[in-house]
């Protein structure tokens, strides 16, 4: 379970977040942001399970703990027993454990941060997809409006199109089973363009292909900051360039 990547969401949610490995499922769990009936995606079962319906990982992220019994120190004041016995709202320990109290501010949970990144590469994922959509589907628009079968069939990309804009709406949807997908269309992509431009010598295309398919691919597999914001930045870039030279065409 070590390897495996976990994605998760609240019943109530209909967006998903990770991928995960366990390690960070653990501090998610110890920081209050995954219970037991938080759901994670069963690919064997190719459905949502609860956290507390799966023993091995329940008991992973939710161990018991034995009971530990301290001696708390009576303060002389009462004003500091007060303070000590003042209750903790929740908006407190979110800001603690986001880093934005005093006392955790240089203490910023990692597996937040790789949630927001993961949250980042997966909508630059769906501008990748839309805008090598636009480059694929556009040329055909008139045969498209048309239904002309005879004209769509002339265009071949329409086909590579159609299947980009269904991802990037499934992905959009918090839909991120789909993330091997989209990683097999980026290498398609690759190989796609990537022969045609080379075999025809257009050397700026062939560095936009390059950039988009690299880029898409990798902003399924970040979870980084830094990393996800520089490959979401090329991805988008490569395929806004790779969208250009075919409606130049």
């Amino acid at each position: 379970m070590a390897t495996q990547e976990y994605y998760i969401r609240e019943a109530s949610e209909n967006e998903a977040r990770g991928p995960f490995n366990l390690e960070q499922l653990i501090s998610l769990a110890e920081t209050g942001q995954v219970t037991v009936e938080t759901l994670w995606y069963d690919a064997a079962l190719e459905d949502w399970t609860a956290i507390g319906a799966t023993e091995e990982l329940k008991t992973s992220l939710f161990p018991e703990k034995r009971k530990l019994r301290m001696k708390v120190k009576e303060a002389s004041s009462p004003a500091r027993r007060s303070d000590l016995l003042a209750p903790i709202t929740v908006q407190e320990m979110l800001a603690g454990a986001e880093g934005r109290t005093d006392e955790t501010k240089d203490k910023i949970d990692p597996a937040l941060m790789q949630a927001h990144a993961a949250r980042i590469g997966m909508w630059a994922a769906v501008v990748c997809l839309v805008l090598a959509a636009a480059g694929e589907l556009l040329p055909a628009a008139d045969a498209i409006q048309a239904v002309d079968l005879d004209g769509i069939v002339l265009q071949p990309l329409v086909f590579l199109g159609a299947l980009d804009l269904f991802m990037a709406t499934m992905l959009g949807l918090g839909v991120v089973a789909f993330y091997p997908f989209i990683r097999f269309r980026a290498a398609l992509g690759l190989g796609l363009f990537g022969f045609l431009y080379y075999t025809q010598g257009q050397n700026m295309p062939l560095i936009a292909a390059i950039g988009g398919a690299v880029g898409l691919y990798l902003v399924t597999v970040c979870v980084n900051m830094f990393p996800v914001i520089v490959v979401a930045a090329l991805g988008v870039a490569g395929m806004a360039g790779t969208s250009y030279f075919l409606l130049s065409v």
